[in-house]
């Protein structure tokens, strides 16, 4: 069983919603993949014991996850950078680090998107309906910034990332 990084963008949708009740039909339509994709991803998640499951619910192993995200992930999901193009701002150029980041006049991380609002390095999503999944979601969108300051950033900006993640998860 190897992981997908899709699996990662359905563990942090996870975390986003909470202890809200989902369903695999409209956990696909948020996420922009299709409900088998979904479920094999579940399946994945708790192979990798990313994820358990409580009677019929499916919840993340937060402190598996986190471990995960703030060790792993920079090194099995490497972003690929690119030529300048219009998308959306993701690691430090997104809340909640651009806040904390001075603009260095060098262009900000972006994942290509015809429809976003600002200029920038192109920087891979992790999984290909990621800006479709973040327009919709705020807290999802932080989320999946967070991971891509650790994915991708600098040393100061994975820091901050980390730090900031592994707030949230214990809150």
């Amino acid at each position: 069983m190897n992981l997908k990084p899709q699996d990662i963008l359905f563990l942090l949708k996870l975390v986003a919603i909470g202890e809200k009740h989902w369903a695999f039909n409209s956990l696909a339509v948020e996420l922009g993949m299709s409900a088998s994709e979904v479920h094999a991803a579940a399946q994945r998640v708790l192979e990798a014991r990313l994820a358990v499951k409580i009677d019929d619910s499916i919840k993340p192993n937060k402190r598996n996850l986190e471990e995960f995200l703030l060790h792993g992930i920079q090194y099995v999901f490497v972003p690929q950078r690119g030529e300048l193009t219009r998308g959306m701002p993701t690691a430090h150029a997104a809340e909640p680090l651009a806040s904390h980041f001075i603009n260095n006049n060098e262009p900000p991380p972006v994942w290509p998107d015809p429809h976003g609002e600002q200029r920038g390095e192109s920087f891979s999503p992790l999984y290909k309906s990621v800006t479709k999944a973040a327009k919709h979601d705020p807290k999802l969108y932080e989320l999946l910034s967070l991971v891509d300051a650790i994915r991708g950033g600098r040393a100061r900006e994975r820091e901050m990332a980390k730090k900031e993640l592994t707030r949230r998860f214990n809150d």
